[in-house]
C-alpha cells in the first residue's frame, strides 16, 4: 500500500513538553479537528518508550491521519506506522526507505535550497521547510520566512510542509509561497481546545489553498 498525503495538509509534530494534558488525548482531539500528519517526535524517549507511545497514537488517531515517526525508522515499522520523517543531517533516504518499504512515506526536513534539491534526488516523498516564523522550539534562531519557501518551490516538485512559528494568521503566506501545507506544535498542542486550534489552521489553509494552490484532493507523494 501506498500512502498519500492530502494538498493542503495540516501536520502535528508532537511534543510533551508543550501540553499540560494527555499528549494522546489532545493529539486525538487535533486530528478531529482536521490534522492529517501527525510526526511523533519525542527525542527523549527510549526505543521501547517510543515503541509503545506510537502504538497509542495509532490506536487514538484510528485511522483518520498517518502517523510518522521522527528519525527511527525502525520503531515506524514495528509499530506500523505509515513512515519516517528524517532530519536534515538523518539517515539517507535510501536507508531509511530499505527499512520502511517503498509504499511508506519518507520526508526530510531541509533548511537551504541545496538541502531540498539533494532530498528530492535521493527520493523523499515530501519535505518539511523552516523555519518560517520565529518559535518555542527554536528560541534565539533566526527565521528563514516565506522567502525559503518560495526559493524551493522554483526549484522543487516534491509537496512541501512550512514549519516554525505557524499561526492560521500567517499560515497563508506560507501557502502563497509555495507549500502544500504546514506543521505546527503549540499552536494546537498548547491550545485550551486542541480540536477548535486545528479547525481554524485547516480552514485557514484550506481556503489559501484555494486562492493560491492547486485543486484540493489526496495526492500521491
Amino acid at each position: 500500500m501506498t500512502f498519500t498525503l492530502p494538498k493542503p495538509c495540516l501536520c502535528l509534530v508532537t511534543d510533551r513538553s508543550a501540553t499540560s494534558g494527555d499528549l494522546v488525548e489532545r493529539v486525538a482531539l487535533a486530528v478531529q479537528g482536521g490534522v492529517d500528519l501527525v510526526q511523533l517526535r519525542e527525542k527523549d524517549l527510549s526505543g521501547g518508550q517510543l515503541l509503545r507511545l506510537a502504538e497509542s497514537l495509532l490506536k487514538a488517531i484510528g485511522g483518520s491521519a498517518s502517523l510518522i515517526v521522527n528519525e527511527r525508522a525502525d520503531v515506524a515499522v514495528a509499530a506500523g506506522a505509515q513512515g519516517v520523517q528524517l532530519g536534515e543531517d538523518g539517515l539517507p533516504v535510501s536507508a531509511a526507505r530499505m527499512t520502511v518499504g517503498s509504499g511508506a512515506l519518507v520526508g526530510r526536513s531541509v533548511h537551504s535550497v541545496q538541502a531540498a534539491t539533494q532530498a528530492e534526488a535521493e527520493g523523499a516523498d515530501f519535505l518539511v521547510v523552516g523555519t518560517m516564523f520565529a518559535s518555542r522550539s527554536h528560541p534565539g534562531e533566526a527565521p528563514a520566512g516565506p522567502g525559503l519557501m518560495r526559493q524551493i518551490s522554483e526549484k522543487c516538485r516534491l509537496p512541501l510542509i512550512g514549519i516554525g512559528g505557524i499561526t492560521p494568521e500567517n499560515a497563508p503566506e506560507v501557502i502563497e509561497a509555495g507549500a502544500s501545507g504546514v506543521a505546527v506544535i503549540s499552536n494546537i498542542l498548547a491550545a485550551p481546545d486542541p480540536k477548535a486550534a486545528a479547525e481554524k489552521l485547516k480552514e485557514a489553509i484550506c481556503e489559501a489553498w484555494r486562492v493560491f494552490g492547486k485543486p484540493a484532493g489526496a495526492s500521491p507523494v
